[in-house]
């Protein structure tokens, strides 16, 4: 099923309401008309039983006064994972899900995903703390903000990728050039997964921050990543800039 926007206004209210099934899962968004609301992820045993129980949540709405809603801007609506189930695609807004269709980017436990290591999660949880908090975001600045800010760490912001370069970082400053190419290449990864952008300088950032990972996954002697080399490959082909 579609998604499927509803809107309830009178003297005392204005909300929205929407719904969308995906296999065995249906996601329910609602809140005051101009927020991003709360999300919630349903799980069912069955495709017909989830369609099921959508249908009828929509016919709770309807008689309750919800009308439809066919001109809901979903592209300009910010998607958040529901706290009790974590990652989903239907708490990613349609860009990421359209782009990244791999499972792994709804992996919270493969360290070579982009949120499922500690650093990658951590920086999905504060950059939705921070976007929910602030109705603007340097989106560009958040992971030296992050790691100085917060962290308290020293960020190494993504440079040259010459083996000398990351053997010099890797023997001066192993854990804050780690620490500073996840949570860049997350910070990226995030930005498009919450509003369905990215700043030019952040995707540009992150795909430096993963090619200088895999430079000094070389010289550590790790084996070539196939994962590291799909997370570029996709990063580099999304092309839907913020303003």
């Amino acid at each position: 099923m579609a998604k499927r926007a509803f809107t309830f206004k009178d003297d005392k209210s204005d909300k929205f309401w929407w719904i969308e099934c995906g296999g065995t899962d249906f996601v329910v968004n609602y809140g005051k008309t101009g927020t991003a609301g709360k999300y919630q992820i349903k799980e069912f045993d069955s495709e017909e039983l989830c369609l099921k129980e959508a249908v009828k949540m929509i016919a709770q709405k309807q008689k309750k006064g919800y009308k439809e809603a066919p001109d809901f801007d979903f592209d300009k609506h910010l998607y958040f994972d529901d706290e009790e189930i974590g990652l989903h695609l239907l708490t990613s807004h349609p860009n990421f899900r359209e782009y990244f269709t791999d499972e792994l980017y709804y992996n919270c436990g493969d360290e070579e995903a982009p949120f499922g290591s500690d650093e990658g999660n951590d920086t999905l949880y504060e950059l939705v703390e921070a976007v929910r908090k602030k109705s603007k975001v340097n989106f560009a600045g958040f992971p030296q903000y992050l790691i100085e800010n917060i962290w308290g760490m020293t960020y190494i912001a993504p440079g040259k990728l010459d083996e000398e370069t990351v053997k010099g970082l890797i023997e001066t400053d192993e854990m804050n050039l780690t620490q500073s190419d996840m949570i860049t290449y997350a910070s990226a990864f995030g930005q498009i997964k919450i509003t369905g952008y990215v700043d030019k300088s952040l995707k540009e950032a992150g795909i430096m921050a993963l090619q200088r990972a895999q430079v000094w996954a070389k010289l550590q002697g790790y084996n070539f990543s196939e994962i590291t080399e799909m997370l570029i490959k996709d990063l580099s082909a999304f092309e839907k800039y913020a303003d």
